[in-house]
């Protein structure tokens, strides 16, 4: 049975969105701070995590940074914050966050988003289910796993799921909402999402990426190595 984590210092919040998630059919585990939410993903086999960006113990930013720090862990991550502003939002994303809901919330939506980040996108159930080479670097879209100079890169699902669309669609400019809701499959959000994922794509890839800015319309995987900014 798919489990999520819920850690939120707040019984209240752990409560409601338990019983809507457990209605929806998952596993729930609860944490009230840092420290219980570390040790569940430590002793668990936990498939979305749901972190409270100020809990006490290590902050559901810091949690999630820590998480990415550590090679092929790929668990997403929803961050919830009582922080509104861009930047915070942002930062979120930079920390390798999948997705964040700003407090209050409704915990139906909560649901959705948890359903959205263990959906895997269309676009890879429709990459070649081979090794693709592209320069130095492999994709398996098999295995979701890729390789630059025989070095694994750690790429979260979203990430993943994103160089997917591009590789299946190479050539063709998407805008921010297209992306968004084609790989994110969202009808409506914060489109600095796909920025974020997108600056953290090409951080990752390096030299191999091939995304490139379009002004004025959004982006594209280039056939041609050379033509990305």
């Amino acid at each position: 049975m798919t489990r999520v984590l819920i850690a939120d210092d707040d019984i209240v919040v752990r409560d409601v969105v338990r019983r809507y998630l457990e209605r929806d059919g998952l596993a729930v585990t609860v944490a009230k701070d840092g420290h219980e939410a570390l040790r569940a993903l430590g002793s668990e086999q936990i498939d979305v995590a749901v972190l409270d960006v100020m809990m006490p113990g290590p902050s559901g930013l810091a949690l999630c940074q820590t998480l990415r720090e550590r090679g092929g862990y790929t668990v997403p991550v929803i961050l919830l914050t009582a922080l509104g502003e861009e930047d915070d939002r942002i930062a979120g994303l930079e920390a390798g966050a999948d997705d964040y809901l700003t407090k209050p919330f409704s915990p139906r939506e909560l649901a959705l988003r948890v359903r959205s980040v263990l959906r895997r996108s269309p676009s890879s159930a429709d990459a070649p289910q081979v090794v693709v080479s592209i320069g130095e670097m492999t994709v398996s879209a098999a295995a979701r796993s890729v390789l630059i100079r025989q070095q694994p890169i750690s790429l979260t699902n979203r990430e993943f799921d994103l160089l997917l669309f591009f590789l299946t669609h190479t050539g063709t400019v998407f805008s921010r909402e297209e992306l968004l809701k084609r790989v994110w499959q969202w009808d409506f959000g914060d489109l600095s999402t796909v920025t974020v994922h997108v600056k953290r794509l090409r951080s990752k890839l390096g030299d191999e990426h091939r995304v490139q800015t379009v002004w004025g319309r959004g982006y594209m995987w280039s056939r041609a190595p050379d033509a990305v900014d």
